[in-house]
């Protein structure tokens, strides 16, 4: 069975390198066009590609999918199953071409969190299991058939980092399954609308952008709790920091990590208690959100008692 991959991130490499080590034959790795990153502003490759160089696997960089050249690259390579991880929407000259047809594996238990950034938002939302999902392409961002599912618990301590590495071996596992089941013709599918309807509510996993990602002090302290370590390591969730003193303000400071504490008290949402030595206690709702990581612009990231060691404002607050 000749096998195209197609991926970019580091969530995908895991899943290629179990496709190889399974035995499958892999003739072609389509990944995205080399980036200027960095100061230097030097070209930079992606994870897959770079793997996919070290396992001497032929790659190809379209600039568009739509492309009459790429497309008959394709053809050229007459694959039976194309393969799709943590890339770009493909357009239907490219999902169709193969007999087998090309399926996807998604990091959530589909039909719930469809959408470019599930493990963010599974956290954010304070969920207690996800799980990762192979289907087959159609002309919809992840609504097609179901081929396999497996449920992943989320612990309390999870962040969207920690569950990254797990939903990547997870879904790598899952998805040679899946191959297997197609090269035997025993993948049987599920039709999603089924599976909509004995849902209750079914969230969305949209993109994950400055404006979302700015901390509400006026939410919950378990809520903020969630949404920070939703959000960490990437992109990080960000707030204001100001002095109500001077008036000095100093935006996008990034939490990466905080304990929820829900204590009664009478501050005004985002208020700033500390001792300027060991701790840094911001007031929320119902509670305190008890920072233990933090980072200013264009600094590194400090544990609390680092930063507090520099911190000069006299009169803290978050906004």
């Amino acid at each position: 069975m000749r096998i195209v991959f197609f991926g970019s991130a580091d969530f995908a490499v895991e899943s290629l390198k179990h496709i190889l080590d399974s035995g499958f034959n892999v003739v072609a790795v389509v990944t995205s066009p080399d980036k200027p990153a960095g100061r230097g502003l030097k070209l930079r490759s992606t994870p897959v590609k770079r793997f996919a160089q070290g396992r001497g696997l032929p790659i190809l960089q379209p600039q568009r999918l739509k492309d009459p050249e790429f497309v008959h690259q394709l053809q050229e390579l007459r694959p039976d199953l194309q393969v799709v991880v943590a890339f770009r929407f493909l357009p239907r000259q490219v999902w169709e071409l193969p007999p087998l047809g090309t399926i996807n594996l998604h990091a959530s238990y589909l039909p719930d969190y469809r959408g470019a950034a599930p493990i963010n938002w599974v956290i954010i939302n304070g969920e207690k299991y996800t799980g990762v999902t192979t289907f087959f392409i159609n002309d919809k961002i992840d609504t097609g058939n179901i081929i396999l599912r497996r449920k992943v618990p989320i612990e309390d301590t999870d962040t969207a980092g920690s569950l990254h590495e797990r939903l990547m071996i997870q879904g790598a596992e899952l998805l040679v399954d899946t191959i297997k089941l197609i090269e035997q013709g025993k993948a049987h599918v599920i039709d999603q609308t089924v599976l909509e309807k004995d849902s209750a509510t079914l969230h969305t996993a949209p993109k994950i952008f400055m404006d979302n990602s700015r901390i509400n002090w006026h939410s919950p302290a378990r809520k903020v709790y969630d949404f920070i370590r939703g959000m960490s390591p990437y992109p990080g969730a960000w707030t204001v920091l100001t002095d109500k003193h001077t008036g000095k303000r100093v935006e996008n400071v990034k939490i990466y990590w905080a304990e929820p504490l829900q204590q009664a008290h009478n501050y005004t949402p985002g208020q700033v208690i500390t001792d300027y030595k060991s701790f840094l206690r911001v007031a929320t709702q119902d509670g305190f959100v008890d920072i233990q990581q933090i980072q200013m612009p264009g600094k590194k990231r400090l544990k609390i008692h680092e930063f507090l060691r520099g911190f000069k404002l006299e009169q803290p607050f978050f906004e």
